[in-house]
C-alpha cells in the first residue's frame, strides 16, 4: 500500500496543488500590467558555475540562452553567505542588520523562524491578487508547536518540498512536504546521529524518487494550473548543495541519478556528480522556459535566476577543477566576494532587452521593492529595498542606488562587510576587529588590503557598519553585551 501510494505521488501532488490554488481566493483575471513572476534560486552555486559567467567544463545551455535572451547582472549579491539568513533577506527585504533570521541556528530552531510580524514577498503579492507557490527548500520555519514560520502561514498558497535544511541535504528522502502534510516517497534512508532542529539527516540505501525532479514537476504543474495569472513562483532548488550526511556514509555527497554527459570524463565521481547536478538543474530551467512559450505566457512572465550564496567545498568534489568562484576570492561562509556575489539573470521577452548586461549594484533585499512595483502594490515601510525595475526595463537613468549594502555573519568568530560604490570593507571579528579595505574596480579578487592607505574611507565604511547593525537578542556578537529582548 505504501509503495503504491508513493508510486503515484507526483501525479497526485499536481492534482492537489491545482485544487489548492483554486481555493486560494485570488483573482483569476490578470491585470494587463501585472506580470507573472518566477524566482529560481540555486543552492551553493558559485559565481563562476555557469557558462554565461565563464564556466568552461560544466554545460549550462539553457541558462546561457536565458542570459542571451535577457539581462545578466555582474554586480549582484546574495543576502548572506549561508542559507537561512540569505533567504530571510530575500523574503523580507531587510538586510542582515535588520532581518529576524541572521544565521543557521543549529539546535534552537525558534531563532531560525519567521514570525507573524515578518512580512514576506508572497504576502505582499497576495495583496495584489497573485497566486503564490514555493517549490523547493524553505529553511525559515519548522513543523514544531507554536511555529509561525511555515510557508503556508507566510503568504504561500502552495508549498511542496523541504522545511528543514538538513532534510534538504538528502536528494532521496523518505518524504517531502505538501503544504502541512508529509508525502511519503519510496526511498529507504539511513539516518545519522547528528540532529538539526530535532531532525536527523541521512542518506538513502534504496534510491527511487529524486527530490529535485519531483520539485520541478510540481513547479511546472503550478504554472500550468495558474496560466491565467497573475502568479508568483518561488523555486528554491537544492542543487548543487551536497548531502553532507551522504558524504560521511558513502563518500560521495553529490547525489544525482546518473552522471549523464560526464560519465566518461576522467574525473572522480564527486566531480562528475557536481557537474551532472548543475546540468540537470539547467535542463529543468529549459523545461520551464519551454512551458511558458507553450502556454503563450512567455511575454508576460519575468523569470529570474540566482544563487543563495557562493560555492561550497563539500561533498568530496574538487573545487580547483571547475573554478566555481571565477575571478573572486572566497566561497560560502566568507564575506569576500566569492561568498556573497552571485549570478543573477533576468528574462522577460519584450520588456528586457536581449543580450544585455548591467553593473547595477543590487542584492536579494531588492526583490521586495521590485516585486511590489511590478504588482502595483506598496512594499512594507521597514525594508532595505530598492526596486530594480528601471534596470530591468532599460531605464537605468532612473535607477536609484543604495548608499551601501551590508552583511554580517555570526559563525567563525563573527564578521561584517559593507559595499559602498567601488569600496568594500570586511571587519573580523564583528564590531571590534580590524577592517580590511578593497577597491573592487582595481582589485576584484580582493588581493590587496589598502586600509592603511585610506584611513578616512575606512572610518566612513566602519560608520556604515555600525549604523546598519541593530543588535538582536537571538544573535549574540562575541565580546559584546547581549541585546535586550
Amino acid at each position: 500500500m505504501h509503495c503504491a501510494r508513493a508510486a503515484c505521488v507526483s501525479r497526485v501532488t499536481i492534482v492537489l496543488l491545482a485544487f489548492a490554488v483554486g481555493l486560494s481566493g485570488t483573482s483569476t483575471v490578470q491585470a494587463a500590467d501585472q506580470p507573472n513572476i518566477i524566482f529560481i534560486l540555486a543552492d551553493d552555486l558559485g559565481y563562476g558555475d555557469l557558462g554565461c559567467y565563464g564556466q568552461k567544463l560544466i554545460e549550462t545551455p539553457h541558462l546561457d540562452r536565458m542570459a542571451a535572451e535577457g539581462l545578466r547582472f555582474i554586480d549582484f549579491y546574495a543576502g548572506n553567505t549561508v542559507c537561512a539568513p540569505s533567504r530571510s533577506v530575500l523574503m523580507t527585504g531587510q538586510h542582515m542588520g535588520h532581518t529576524h533570521v541572521r544565521g543557521n541556528a543549529g539546535a534552537d530552531i525558534s531563532i531560525q523562524t519567521l514570525r507573524d510580524e515578518d512580512v514576506t514577498i508572497a504576502e505582499v503579492l497576495k495583496q495584489a491578487g497573485y497566486s503564490t507557490a514555493l517549490c523547493g527548500k524553505w529553511g525559515l520555519g519548522e513543523d514544531v508547536p507554536g511555529n509561525q514560520g511555515l510557508p503556508n502561514d507566510q503568504g504561500f498558497d502552495l508549498f511542496y518540498g523541504y522545511l528543514n535544511q538538513v532534510h534538504a541535504h538528502n536528494y532521496y528522502p523518505e518524504f517531502l512536504w505538501l503544504n502541512k502534510q508529509k508525502q511519503p516517497l519510496r526511498n529507504k534512508v539511513v539516518t545519522l546521529p547528528r540532529k538539526y532542529a530535532g531532525f536527523a539527516g541521512g542518506y538513502a540505501t534504496e534510491r527511487v524518487d529524486y527530490s529535485h525532479d519531483l520539485i520541478f514537476e510540481q513547479a511546472l504543474g503550478f504554472v500550468e494550473a495558474q496560466k491565467d495569472g497573475p502568479f508568483f513562483l518561488y523555486l528554491p532548488l537544492t542543487i548543487p548543495h551536497a548531502n553532507n550526511e551522504g558524504t560521511r556514509g558513502t563518500g560521495d555527497g553529490q547525489e544525482v541519478p546518473d552522471y549523464g554527459i560526464y560519465k566518461d570524463r576522467p574525473w572522480d565521481n564527486p566531480d562528475k556528480g557536481q557537474a551532472a547536478m548543475i546540468t540537470r538543474m539547467d535542463a529543468g530551467v529549459g523545461k520551464l522556459l519551454a512551458l511558458l512559450k507553450k502556454l503563450k505566457i512567455d511575454d508576460n512572465t519575468l523569470v529570474m535566476f540566482s544563487s543563495d550564496n557562493g560555492h561550497h567545498d563539500e561533498g568530496g568534489h574538487n573545487t580547483d577543477l571547475f573554478d566555481p568562484n571565477g575571478p573572486l576570492r572566497g566561497m560560502k561562509r566568507d564575506l569576500y566576494e566569492g561568498g556573497i556575489r552571485v549570478p543573477m539573470i533576468a528574462r522577460w521577452p519584450g520588456r528586457i532587452a536581449a543580450g544585455t548586461e548591467t553593473s547595477h549594484i543590487g542584492y536579494f533585499g531588492d526583490l521586495m521593492a521590485t516585486c511590489a512595483e511590478l504588482a502595483d502594490v506598496d512594499a512594507p515601510q521597514n525594508v532595505d529595498s530598492i526596486s530594480f525595475v528601471p534596470t530591468l526595463t532599460g531605464k537605468s537613468d532612473k535607477q536609484k542606488e543604495h548608499e551601501y549594502l551590508y552583511w554580517e555573519f555570526y559563525e567563525r568568530g563573527g564578521r561584517q562587510a559593507v559595499r559602498h560604490g567601488k569600496w568594500k570593507a570586511v571587519r573580523m571579528p564583528m564590531i571590534t576587529g580590524p577592517t580590511e579595505l578593497y577597491d573592487l574596480e582595481a582589485d576584484l579578487g580582493e588581493e590587496t588590503n589598502i586600509a592603511a592607505a585610506h584611513p578616512k574611507i575606512v572610518e566612513q565604511l566602519e560608520a556604515m557598519m555600525d549604523e546598519a547593525h541593530v543588535p538582536h537578542p537571538n544573535w549574540q556578537v562575541r565580546g559584546q553585551p547581549a541585546a535586550k529582548k
